[in-house]
């Protein structure tokens, strides 16, 4: 075993290159960064054993936030490794001992049988287990320091972490989506926006952040790893300023909520082609069944912020 590393793990192989968790190893103890959902559990434990490494040597398990395909999964980790602490921004670290009003905001919106399909049973975390990291707050790893950056923008409880003894920095979904199949021809990257907190000044100032750190190797949460830090932040913070255009835009807007999401459906699924078209990648129906998904949420996300917008001007003394 290298005395560094980190492992990228396929953490739903129902769907391959879809969303990762990775394994840090630093000497004799390591890290779990992101956990996906309690269905991935058994995987991530899996990994751990054909290394050779004990449940117990688990210092940490790290989210990046609270959303549920990167933390849903941490209770149930935490219950199999028992000397771990779950490391989260101060914001996240609250849903994570007190899940209910994230099991209740995702159960109303998929229902409870598909809830369970998707998540399975978020477990609770006990608030001593639990350190919440201040923005630029330093953790040991083994004879490595992780070094942990507040990054807003995809969500207000973000952060990321810099890990200078690998040279690399893990992005969450700071740095938005990477899916190993849609780079067959050139670089396609595209941020997330998806509900509820869509701030597009911030996620720029984020991405700027990212970069700053002169990292040679960002891992993204959606999917793996990539030495083209510049490349990615660069197409990004394009695609963030068209997003802020989308959301001024619906902003102003009188129509209800449900045609600002598909007008806005209509704009991102362009934007992406025109994107594709640019790397020289031809979309097949199986990429748009692929982007299907994000194409959703980041409607809903900057539906949900402009309508936010709307409400909060209309209740403003005239």
């Amino acid at each position: 075993m290298a005395e560094h590393a980190c492992f990228t793990l396929d953490a739903e192989p129902a769907h391959p290159g879809f969303v990762a968790s990775f394994l840090r190893v630093a000497g004799g103890e390591c890290a779990f960064i992101e956990t996906n959902t309690a269905h991935s559990v058994p995987i991530l434990l899996a990994a751990l054993e054909a290394r050779g490494l004990s449940r117990e040597s688990v210092r940490y398990v790290i989210v990046t936030h609270a959303h549920l395909d990167h933390a849903g999964g941490a209770g149930a980790l935490m219950n199999a490794c028992p000397g771990a602490t779950l490391l989260a921004h101060p914001r996240a670290a609250r849903h994570l001992i007190d899940p209910a009003k994230l099991i209740a905001s995702a159960t109303q919106v998929y229902g409870a049988e598909r809830f369970a399909a998707l998540y399975g049973v978020i477990e609770p975390i006990p608030a001593a287990r639990v350190r919440a990291l201040d923005d630029e707050a330093e953790v040991p790893l083994g004879d490595a320091t992780l070094r942990f950056l507040h990054t807003r923008g995809h969500a207000k409880h973000h952060f990321v972490v810099h890990d200078p003894a690998l040279d690399a920095v893990f992005t969450g979904d700071t740095l938005g989506l990477l899916y190993p199949r849609l780079q067959r021809a050139g670089l396609f990257a595209f941020p997330s926006t998806s509900p509820t907190d869509f701030e597009p000044a911030e996620a720029r100032r984020s991405v700027e952040r990212i970069v700053a750190l002169g990292a040679g190797t960002a891992y993204l949460t959606h999917f793996g790893a990539t030495s083209d830090v510049p490349g990615v932040a660069a197409r990004l913070t394009r695609c963030l300023h068209e997003a802020e255009g989308w959301l001024d835009e619906a902003t102003r807007s009188a129509a209800p909520l449900a045609e600002l999401e598909a007008r806005l459906r209509e704009q991102i699924r362009a934007s992406m082609a025109a994107e594709a078209r640019e790397v020289g990648l031809s979309l097949e129906a199986s990429d748009w069944e692929l982007l299907a998904l994000d194409i959703d949420l980041n409607a809903q996300g900057i539906a949900f912020v402009a309508d936010r917008q709307r409400s909060t001007s209309e209740a403003r003394p005239g």
